[in-house]
């Protein structure tokens, strides 16, 4: 016990630690934002492009989007599993890409080097805030195709 305490007594943030951080972080945003946002562009394009829904159509889009959005999840991952391959965080990219999973995912195991400890944090802030925009990018297409039938059918009594 006294060895882990002395062990988080030793540790100092250090400001360049904080940049890469938030240089990741930024990045890993970006490349969220601008995957969600295509990825819905298209989708409602498809699902407004059939004048009579055909079934299971929806549901069909809906299931692509989301395997889009995990591969999106996974490439933000791979950024930082690269990240920690290149600082030596990781001893291979295979364990750097499994820390980075983990983190991503809010489990947090603590895996990185003192060095490198508060990019643990960043990393599950960055999984949270992409995780929370897929999410609501998910629910607002169910929406739209739930409400789809009643669109149509107003439109054509009108």
């Amino acid at each position: 016990m006294n060895e882990f305490l002395q062990r988080d007594l030793d540790y100092v943030m250090r400001l360049d630690e904080v940049m890469w951080g938030c240089l990741l972080l930024a990045s890993t945003l970006s490349i969220h934002v601008a995957g969600v946002f295509h990825t819905t562009r298209v989708s409602l394009a498809l699902v407004g492009h059939p004048k009579k829904p055909r079934p299971g159509f929806g549901m069909g889009v809906l299931i692509l989007v989301a395997l889009v959005l995990i591969v999106l999840h996974l490439i933000e991952v791979t950024v930082w599993a690269g990240f920690f391959t290149w600082k030596d965080a990781q001893p291979n990219p295979f364990s750097a890409f499994y820390n980075a999973l983990v983190n991503y995912t809010t489990l947090g195991a603590g895996y990185l080097p003192l060095r490198w400890r508060l990019l643990e944090g960043m990393l599950g802030m960055a999984g949270l805030l992409s995780f929370a925009f897929s999410t609501s990018a998910l629910i607002t297409l169910a929406q739209v195709l739930i409400m789809r039938p009643a669109l149509i059918e107003q439109q054509q009594k009108d």
